[in-house]
């Protein structure tokens, strides 16, 4: 894809779900890609990336990852933050270390990566920054207050982030997924039947005041990888500062 080939990508949170689909299909688009995970063990042989281990939280393990993957294969063309954490709760039950973690996560590691790479993009006056980020920024959610605010503080991150680096020919967006079939998304299954799961995750649970998914169907790691593929390439040369909704319409556009 047009843009994309021989740049070299930074995928954070790649060792699974959406991060391992958003590194797959950078790779097969002809990019050198750089696959950081906390969990370095998971990444494996990856044969079309090579592996860094990186925690997101820490600002100067950043800073080295950043400056490794550099010396190694070149000059970031590409950031993707898709590391996130999922730690689901309703707001009296949450202890101050799970929002603490959840925030470290979703949000201060945007921050991190981000600004290491944004720093050095300036000086090259070119890049693209991606934040995964998540539907339920737009939309309450019950039990998932911390998710929630986490990921509306990296969006508006992101965006106020596009608007400082639009003199210099950097663009930054946001993709918004909803529900994808993920092991973070099996996680919040775990005291239900599956096909209960399932089925009230399509059709909606008015209890929990969701609407369900429109199109559907609960979409596939791949199909937020395509949106965050288009937003990278020269196809997306004019979009900065937008936030796509990846979801089958269950916000409604809300």
């Amino acid at each position: 894809m047009d843009g994309i080939g021989n740049r070299v990508a930074l995928v954070t949170g790649a060792a699974q779900g959406i991060g391992a689909a958003v590194r797959d299909a950078l790779a097969d688009a002809g990019a050198q890609v750089a696959a950081a995970d906390k969990r370095f063990e998971h990444l494996g042989e990856l044969g079309n990336a090579v592996p860094y281990p990186l925690d997101v939280r820490d600002p100067r393990t950043v800073e080295e990852t950043v400056a490794a993957v550099e010396r190694d294969l070149g000059p970031i063309d590409i950031l993707v933050n898709v590391a996130g954490v999922l730690l689901p709760g309703r707001v009296e039950d949450t202890e101050d270390e799970r929002w603490r973690q959840t925030f470290a996560v979703n949000a201060d590691g945007v921050f991190h990566t981000s600004r290491a790479v944004a720093r050095r993009m300036v000086r090259r006056r070119r890049g693209v920054i991606i934040t995964v980020g998540s539907n339920a920024a737009s939309v309450p959610r019950i039990g998932m207050a911390a998710y929630a605010a986490s990921k509306a503080a990296a969006s508006m991150f992101t965006k106020c982030l596009g608007l400082e680096l639009a003199t210099y020919g950097i663009r930054c967006n946001v993709v918004s997924p909803g529900s994808t079939d993920t092991s973070m998304l099996r996680a919040l299954w775990e005291d239900r039947e599956p096909d209960e799961a399932w089925n009230s995750t399509l059709d909606g649970d008015p209890r929990s005041f969701r609407v369900g998914i429109p199109l559907g169907r609960v979409a596939d790691p791949g199909d937020i990888a395509d949106a965050v593929l288009f937003l990278a390439s020269e196809r997306a040369r004019h979009i900065t500062m937008h936030d796509l909704f990846v979801d089958g319409g269950a916000t409604l556009r809300a």
